[in-house]
C-alpha cells in the first residue's frame, strides 16, 4: 500500500502480489501541490505511469493497480489489474470499490480458474450488492450515503487478452471511443419521458447524474431509499417503478497483438478537457516516463485556458474551490510489452466472446 501523500488523501494504492514487481522503483510516488504522480513502475506485462490531481474538498477518485496473481490460488490466472473509480456525491462508494472489487475478482477467478467476462461481471455485482448492504446498515444514522455513487472502470491483462469493463463515464482508450448520450436510458424507460434531461449541455438522469450506470446511487435504484430523511434535493417526486440506474458493466475482450502498445485508463475529469486522439498523441509522442503526469498537466492547462487564466495561477487554487475549474482526475497508462504479455500466461484460457456493443463508452481497436 502506498505511503505519504496517498495515505493522506486515501486515494490510490497498488498492492502487488509478487513483491519483486516493484523492486528498485519508488512505490510511494511524488507530490506537487494537489498533484500526485508516479512517473514509472513495472507490472508483469510491461511498465505503467500513474497520476492523480485533486479538485474536490475530499478526493472522490480512487484507483489501484494490482500485478501478479489474479487468483487466490497459485495455479490461477496471472496478469495485471487496473481500476479507476470516479466517485460522485462523496468518496464513500469509490473507497468501498477500491477496498472490495479486486478481492471479489480474485475469489471468482479462483473458482473459475480463469479471467472471463462472467468472472468480471460477478465481481462487479458482488461489489454493488456489498455496498447496498452497507447503505442499508448505515441508512438510519447516515441516510445521505444512499445518494453517493461511483463510476467503475476496470481493465485486466491476462494470458494475452485484454478485458475492459465499464460502469459509468470513465474511459479506456486503445483507439477511438464513442461518447455516450442519453439514448440508452431513454430506451430502458419508455414510459418515463423525463428520465433523461439535457442540463448545461450534458445528459443527466432526472437532471442530477450524467451517467446511466454506476455502483451505489441507491436512491435511484430502490424505492425505500427515495424518501426522508434523504435530503429533498435528491428525492424524486415520482415513485421508482424500476431501477433508474444499472450497475451492469459493458465488457470488451480483445486479443492483444504486437502493435498494441498501451492503454490509457482515466476518470471523466481527463476526458472533459482532452479528446481520445489528443491523449493518444501525447502518450505516443512523449517519453513513457511521466506520461500520466503529462496527460494530467495538459488537461489542467486546457482547464485554465477555458477560464482565461494561467496554469500557474490555477495551481494556486486550493481543493474545494478548485472543483469550479476541473474535476478530480485519475490517469493510469498501462504500457504493454508484447514479449512479457506472451510470457505471463497461466495456461488457462477463458471463453472467447464477441464485443458487447451497448451504447456506452467502450474500447475501440484501431
Amino acid at each position: 500500500m502506498l505511503s505519504g501523500f496517498m495515505n493522506f488523501l486515501r486515494a490510490c494504492l497498488w498492492p502487488v502480489s509478487d513483491p519483486s514487481i516493484h523492486s528498485g522503483s519508488d512505490s510511494s510516488g511524488r507530490q506537487e501541490g494537489l498533484l500526485w504522480y508516479k512517473d514509472t513502475g513495472q507490472h508483469v506485462n510491461g511498465e505503467f505511469s500513474m497520476a492523480v490531481v485533486q479538485a474536490n474538498s475530499l478526493l472522490e477518485d480512487q484507483s489501484q493497480l494490482e500485478s501478479g496473481s489474479l487468483s487466490s490460488l497459485d495455479s490461477g490466472p496471472f496478469g495485471t489489474f487496473v481500476g479507476v473509480y470516479d466517485g460522485h456525491g462523496g468518496p464513500e462508494t469509490s473507497r468501498y470499490i477500491n477496498d472490495h472489487l479486486f478481492h471479489h475478482l480474485r475469489r471468482f477467478a479462483s473458482e473459475h480458474q480463469c479471467i472471463s467476462p462472467d468472472v468480471i461481471r460477478k465481481a462487479v455485482q458482488a461489489t454493488e450488492e456489498g455496498f447496498m448492504a452497507l447503505v442499508s446498515r448505515q441508512w438510519p444514522m447516515k441516510p445521505q450515503i444512499a445518494a453517493v455513487g461511483s463510476c467503475c472502470l476496470l481493465g485486466v491483462v491476462s494470458n494475452g487478452m485484454l478485458y475492459v469493463a465499464n460502469v459509468g463515464d470513465s474511459r479506456a482508450v486503445l483507439g477511438r471511443v464513442v461518447k455516450a448520450t442519453g439514448e440508452e436510458l431513454q430506451a430502458m424507460h419508455p414510459d418515463d419521458s423525463h428520465i433523461v434531461v439535457l442540463k448545461h449541455n450534458v445528459w443527466r438522469v432526472k437532471g442530477l447524474i450524467q451517467v446511466s450506470r454506476s455502483i451505489g446511487d441507491v436512491y435511484l435504484k430502490k424505492a425505500e431509499f427515495n424518501r426522508e430523511p434523504l435530503f429533498a434535493k435528491f428525492r424524486l417526486r415520482e415513485p421508482i417503478k424500476r431501477p433508474i440506474l444499472s450497475s451492469e458493466p459493458s465488457i470488451l475482450t480483445h486479443e492483444l497483438e504486437p502493435h498494441d502498445q498501451f492503454v490509457i485508463f482515466a476518470s471523466d475529469g481527463l476526458w472533459e478537457h482532452l479528446s481520445n486522439q489528443e491523449a493518444v498523441d501525447i502518450v505516443q509522442n512523449n517519453p513513457r516516463n511521466g506520461s500520466a503526469k503529462k496527460l494530467v498537466k495538459t488537461a489542467l492547462q486546457e482547464a485554465a485556458k477555458k477560464r482565461e487564466m494561467r496554469y500557474s495561477d490555477l495551481k494556486k487554487i486550493d481543493r474545494g474551490v478548485r472543483r469550479h475549474f476541473h474535476d478530480d482526475i485519475t490517469v493510469v497508462v498501462l504500457f504493454l510489452d508484447s514479449n512479457l504479455v506472451s510470457q505471463a500466461t497461466s495456461g488457462f484460457k477463458g471463453p472467447q466472446v464477441q464485443l458487447e456493443e451497448v451504447g456506452l463508452p467502450y474500447l475501440q481497436i484501431l
